[in-house]
């Protein structure tokens, strides 16, 4: 996997639509798929090279949900590592925009790397980037991940298998809670290959008192059957 395939592909992505239905829903996906089945299943049998990973954790034993995920360690994989700057990179106008609208400080610069140093200068030190396996009754409880005070406000989940084929069930969900009003909830079927792009904690949203901040969670429902994979890239690293 090349770095300029990548980055073909992710300038290929049709940018507008997406970021305007992700400032409308706090979520969307990618039309087209960053990434080949040959190259999901390269990353997803990732998962057994147990000294990729710096921990792994049991969701059940948490009460997070059920199933496992794994955190990478540094040095990153070589298209992790690529695709997460470049994810960066593309959403950090976004970003900034948000904080603007929220009245809050955007202490992004213009590149991951210079951002990452300024996470581990404050103690977050730990890589992010994770790979998470459900089984057949698993599940994910809604959460956002914060892992410190310096947060960039979106990140990235990546399907890594077939849905109807490798697993039934297993929508990503993604829940708003709204000002005076009951939360709001969306299911996502996750394409192998296609890139879903989230709030990491909340959104901005319009009223006519101006904007307001929407807190967000996003969780997994129960896999009916079958095996779900997924690449997680959080573009902040851990306290």
């Amino acid at each position: 996997m090349s770095a300029a395939t990548l980055t073909e592909r992710v300038d290929a992505v049709d940018w507008a639509p997406l970021l305007d239905e992700l400032d409308t829903f706090g979520g969307a996906q990618s039309a087209r798929p960053l990434l080949t089945r040959d190259e999901c299943r390269e990353l997803a049998d990732l998962y057994d090279d147990a000294g990729r990973f710096r921990s792994t954790v049991d969701m059940a034993r948490h009460r997070y949900g059920a199933g496992q995920y794994r955190y990478f360690d540094y040095p990153l994989p070589a298209p992790i590592a690529e695709m997460r700057s470049m994810f960066y990179v593309k959403l950090l106008p976004v970003a900034r925009e948000w904080a603007w609208r929220l009245g809050r400080p955007a202490p992004w610069p213009d590149t991951l790397d210079e951002w990452i140093a300024m996470c581990h200068a404050a103690g977050q030190r730990r890589p992010t980037p994770l790979l998470l396996r459900y089984g057949t009754g698993d599940w994910n409880a809604l959460h956002r991940d914060l892992y410190g005070e310096l947060v960039f406000p979106l990140q990235v989940v990546i399907g890594l298998d077939v849905p109807g084929v490798d697993h039934e069930g297993g929508e990503f969900l993604l829940v708003e809670q709204r000002a005076r009003a009951q939360s709001r909830g969306t299911a996502t079927v996750l394409r192998q290959g296609h890139a879903f792009v989230f709030t990491t904690n909340d959104r901005p949203v319009q009223s006519v008192r101006g904007w307001s901040a929407a807190p967000m969670r996003h969780g997994v429902s129960t896999v009916r059957a079958g095996t779900r994979r997924t690449l997680g890239l959080v573009l902040h690293d851990a306290e």
